[in-house]
């Protein structure tokens, strides 16, 4: 028996290489991890669409914390177990602090989809996010006017900005402060936005009381600002050794490896596969 119950995978520099595909290694680690009675779950700010697109490869991974933890989702059930999501009210907020400061790239993350304007995701390199084009171009749905798109939910589970600027981003999220959400800069220039209270601990919490085990059973590997929470939530937090400096030190235990290099399969011999 392995001593984790469950273990918690970021994605984006963590589970996937800097070209956003998964390390055949890592693959092999985590097929030999999961045939030894190692549960995983991804626990990523994405959404369901874009993790399937790593999931047909290791469809032995049956839960997701998307969406930085506003979403908990059963993919083997399509089925949506836990949802936080920010109020139309807010998404128009939102909005309204990113008018006139340089047209930043606005990304709806749904439930089961997201939104994008489509003069705009054609050309993410001019938003710091050209390593994202390929995922984009098939898991995005474009709109001509995002504001209308807004008129057409009564939420949003998660509200990302592509900015073209690191300089643009820190306007933007001047006008944010004071508002009931949560804020995390990712990246050069990009920022999440999320609920009030939403993290990936809070998904992640949500999960283990459905599977009916404690946070002090789960392992966490990840390597941003957005993975601190659940980092400093579980029983043992891993850090890829691509980390950003604050996440190394906390965590303490650093792979020698980075997310090119199967960061990951290399703490799981470490800690899991025997």
């Amino acid at each position: 028996m392995n001593k984790w119950k469950l273990i918690a995978l970021d994605m984006d520099g963590t589970l996937l290489m800097s070209d956003k595909a998964l390390h055949p290694d890592t693959i092999r680690d985590i097929r030999e991890a999961d045939e030894q009675g190692a549960e995983f779950v991804y626990c990523s700010g994405r959404s369901v669409p874009e993790i399937r697109l790593v999931a047909e490869q290791l469809p032995m991974i049956r839960y997701a914390v998307c969406l930085s933890g506003a979403l908990v989702y059963d993919l083997k059930e399509s089925r949506i177990l836990y949802r936080r999501a920010i109020p139309q009210e807010l998404v128009y907020r939102i909005m309204e602090a990113a008018d006139g400061e340089g047209d930043p790239m606005m990304h709806f993350l749904l439930d089961d989809e997201t939104v994008v304007r489509g003069d705009q995701v054609t050309h993410m390199a001019d938003f710091c996010r050209a390593e994202f084009q390929e995922t984009f171009n098939v898991t995005t749905r474009s709109v001509t006017d995002m504001k209308e798109e807004a008129r057409r939910h009564e939420s949003v589970a998660k509200f990302n900005l592509y900015c073209r600027s690191a300089e643009q981003r820190r306007r933007i999220c001047k006008k944010l402060e004071g508002l009931p959400l949560t804020v995390v800069l990712i990246e050069e220039a990009s920022v999440e936005i999320n609920a009030e209270g939403v993290s990936k601990a809070v998904g992640m919490q949500a999960l283990t009381e459905h599977l009916g085990i404690r946070m002090d059973e789960v392992m966490a590997i990840g390597d941003s600002e957005n993975d601190r929470a659940v980092l400093q939530a579980v029983g043992f937090p891993v850090a890829m050794a691509n980390a950003e400096e604050a996440i190394r030190e906390l965590c303490g235990i650093v792979t020698v490896n980075d997310n090119d290099h199967n960061g990951v399969g290399e703490a799981l011999h470490r800690y899991i596969i025997k």
